[in-house]
Order: structure tokens, then C-alpha cells, then sequence
């Protein structure tokens, strides 16, 4: 493990946890690969910015927004709550969002620069906001990518709110959008109430490496407004991404971000050289993430060994600045008759492979109780609560049970509950895919 940051920039590290020992010909190599950035600067909003970061906030402005009418006040409240947290120096805008996308402030097509005076001029601004109009969150994106784009901060990034359905819009119009806006800044969605769709809000937060979750009650969107921006500010950062060497001969099966939540991103791939892809990570602060690695390797015979895959994390060159190595792992594989040896299960792999089904599980209950399905909802449901009761994921465990009643969690026996509140099944669906981390061995 080597590290290779400025010192003035958090220092990565790179761990890999694995089994490397294959039966005569076995092939497939899994891999937990830990990262870690640690040393970054402290998230104060008196700790100038330095231009490093652009924000663009997307209130839904949507006519159901006024029903009930704390939404549209909630919101209100949460912007301004947003902006108190910015960094001084930070550049920022608000965007109104409904069947068009509208600037709130600073307008114009450009960024304020966060400072006292225009974090209060964006706070007078927000009291003009006003329900009324349909949903088409494409543009807001668009608006978005295009401000964020006119600036030259490496952190770019959009937090959207909204509580509808995006019904003025075609699916096939946002899909193209976020294609487009993917690499250019990442986005933390938010869903208030429960007339929003989950597939579409987390299906954003997916494609722009950012959070999804639910805030059922407008009350607590302050509360979640200020702990995102904080989180944004405390990024470092920007566009970096796992690269992926292999030896000719090896195939990489796929590629999961498992913590703090499961992420495919194994069809993100870009290529980066002879036999090298790079997978998008996004922004880091002071934070660890882990990623499932498997590799199909040739089958060789017993006593051989070789390197499976090369995981090296990058930055991209930017403003002169050439690109940079920030620390590097080796994937290995090596065959044994040493049964023992080659049929033990690495800890950290079996933890994640468990959680990714867990997430799994979930989503595919929820949509076979939707589809009227009892068995297949309550197998389904049932193998959640046990893998949850196993990983020791109590979070999950806890919104499990407002949807099923449990009988005996270890064996995952559990009945469907004759009624559910949409803002428990919908927490459940939008939250189905965070983890825990890994019990220490």
C-alpha cells in the first residue's frame, strides 16, 4: 500500500481483502477494496472555499408543493438553511424547478460567491418562491449542468428536492439528461412527502453518484438540507476514479460499490489504456468507501499464482496539473490443493455479497406486494429480514418490520402486514441499498 497525495490534500490509502487461493482451475477472484481519505481540511463555514466549490440547489416549485402548504415552507426554510452553510467563497445558485427551470439567484446565468451579503440576498430571494406549474425535472438538471458548468470549481454539485411525479417530462428526456450531466457534477436527491417516485429520485442520485432519501415530513428538511451541505463542503476532492489493470487473459466480471451503500458500476467503465478502465467515484472528503471487485482469471494448474487485477485510484490531470496517482492495491490469485485453503470465504466478501442481496431482496419484495404477488413478496421479505439479522443491520432490520411482521428472524420467517403507510414502504424502498460496514474479524 502506498500513498501518493499532497500533503496539503487528504492522503488516500488502499486496502484489499481477499481470499487469493483458487482450487486447480478455478477462475473467479473477488476482491473488498477499502479505500480511505483521511486529512482533509475541517467542514466551518468560516474556513474560506478558495473557489474550489460550485452548488447549485433545485427546489420543486411544482403547484402540489402547496398541498399540504408546510412543504413549499419547509422547503423554503431548508434552501436558506443550505446557504447559512456555505463556505465563504463558495459559488452558488438557486434554481425553481416546475414544468420549466427558473433562476432564483443570483440570475442571470452566472453563480453568486458565497460571502455574508449574498447569503443574505439568496435568503430574501427565496421568500418569492411560490407554488404553481407541473414537473419536468430534466430541465432543472439542464439549468443546472449549465451554470455549474461555467465555473472553474473542481467540486461541482447539485442537491434537488422535489415532491412529485415527473409528469411533464418523458422518461426517455431525463434518461438523456442525466446521461449527459454524468462526469459534469453530482447530485444528492431528496424526495418530501410520498407522491414522488423512488425509482426516479434514486435513479438520479444513481446516475450522479449522489445520495437519494426520503423526508416523509417537511419538518425535518432543514435538518437534512444543512447535513448535505455540510457534507459537500467538506469535499476535497473531485472526479476521481478505480482504475482497473488486468493481464491479458482476465476478465473483470463486475465492479459494486458496496459502502456506505451498494452502487453498480460495472457498465461505467471508460477506457484508460492497454488493458485499464476507470470506474467514476465522484467527490471525496474525509470518508471511506469499499468496492466488490471479481475478476475471472485463466485456470491454471496448483502451485501457480498471478496478478488478477491492478486497483489503482486517480485523479484526472486538471488546470495544468498533470494526473496523480493516489494510492494503489494488487488483486492476486494463486491455486492450491489445500481445500481449506481455497473454499474459505474472505469475511469482508461474504459480509458484502450478503448486503448486496439484502438490497436486493428488498426491492424485489416491494415490487412483487405492489404486483398483488403474497408468496413471492413474503419469501422475499423474508430473506431481507434474515440477512439483515445476520449483518448485524439494524437499520434495515427496523424498516423491515414496519412492512412485514416478523415471526423468527434468524430463519426469516415473516407475514405480510394487512396495511403499510406509503412513507414506511417507500423509506424501506428508498433506503434499501445502505449498509453496514463489516463486522471486525
Amino acid at each position: 500500500m502506498a500513498n501518493f497525495a499532497k500533503p496539503s490534500a487528504p492522503r488516500f490509502s488502499v486496502d484489499v481483502y481477499q481470499n487469493e487461493f483458487l482450487p486447480e482451475g478455478g477462475r473467479d477472484v473477488h476482491a473488498i477494496v477499502t479505500v480511505t481519505a483521511t486529512g482533509g481540511g475541517s467542514v466551518t463555514r468560516g474556513k474560506p472555499a478558495d473557489g474550489t466549490a460550485a452548488v447549485v440547489i433545485m427546489v420543486d416549485c411544482s403547484g402540489s408543493m402547496e398541498y399540504p402548504a408546510e412543504k413549499m415552507r419547509g422547503a423554503r426554510e431548508a434552501t436558506a438553511a443550505a446557504v447559512d452553510t456555505l463556505r465563504d467563497g463558495t459559488a452558488f445558485a438557486v434554481i425553481a424547478g416546475t414544468h420549466v427551470a427558473k433562476e432564483v439567484y443570483p440570475g442571470q446565468g452566472r453563480l453568486a460567491v458565497a460571502d455574508p451579503a449574498t447569503r443574505a440576498q439568496a435568503k430574501e430571494a427565496l421568500r418569492g418562491l411560490s407554488a404553481g406549474g407541473g414537473t419536468a425535472i430534466g430541465t432543472w438538471l439542464r439549468l443546472a449542468d449549465g451554470l455549474l458548468r461555467g465555473s472553474t470549481a473542481a467540486i461541482r454539485h447539485g442537491i434537488l428536492l422535489t415532491d412529485g411525479r415527473n409528469e411533464h417530462e418523458e422518461p426517455a428526456v431525463l434518461r438523456a439528461t442525466l446521461d449527459a450531466c454524468a462526469g459534469r457534477f453530482t447530485c444528492d436527491a431528496r424526495g418530501v412527502g410520498t407522491d414522488w417516485e423512488v425509482k426516479e429520485v434514486t435513479g438520479i442520485a444513481s446516475a450522479l453518484l449522489g445520495s437519494a432519501d426520503i423526508v416523509a415530513d417537511p419538518a425535518h428538511l432543514t435538518e437534512d438540507f444543512t447535513r448535505m451541505m455540510e457534507n459537500v463542503m467538506g469535499k476535497e476532492v473531485a472526479d476521481v476514479s478505480l482504475r482497473l489493470w488486468t493481464p491479458v487473459g482476465v476478465e473483470i466480471q463486475y465492479v459494486k460499490q458496496v459502502a456506505p451503500a451498494v452502487q453498480d458500476l460495472t457498465d461505467r467503465r471508460s477506457d484508460s489504456g492497454p488493458r485499464a478502465g476507470d470506474y467514476p467515484t465522484g467527490s471525496w472528503g474525509d470518508e471511506s468507501r469499499e468496492y466488490h471487485v471479481c475478476v475471472r482469471v485463466p485456470g491454471a494448474a496448483v502451485g501457480q499464482e498471478m496478478l488478477a487485477s491492478r486497483v489503482t485510484l486517480v485523479r484526472p490531470a486538471t488546470g495544468g496539473e498533470p494526473e496523480a496517482v493516489l494510492a494503489q492495491g494488487l488483486v492476486r490469485a494463486v491455486w492450491t490443493n489445500d481445500v481449506a485453503a481455497s473454499t474459505a470465504i474472505n469475511p469482508q466478501v461474504a459480509h458484502y455479497t450478503g448486503q448486496a442481496e439484502l438490497a436486493q431482496a428488498i426491492q424485489q419484495g416491494l415490487e412483487a406486494r405492489k404486483m398483488g404477488d403474497v408468496d413471492g413478496a413474503t419469501a422475499k421479505l423474508g430473506r431481507a429480514v434474515q440477512l439483515a439479522s445476520v449483518s448485524g443491520n439494524a437499520d434495515t432490520a427496523r424498516l423491515l418490520s414496519k412492512v412485514v411482521d416478523v415471526v423468527d428472524a434468524v430463519a426469516g420467517t415473516v407475514r405480510l402486514k394487512a396495511k403499510v403507510a406509503d412513507a414506511d414502504e417507500m423509506t424501506l424502498e428508498t433506503r434499501s441499498t445502505q449498509t453496514v460496514r463489516v463486522k471486525k474479524f
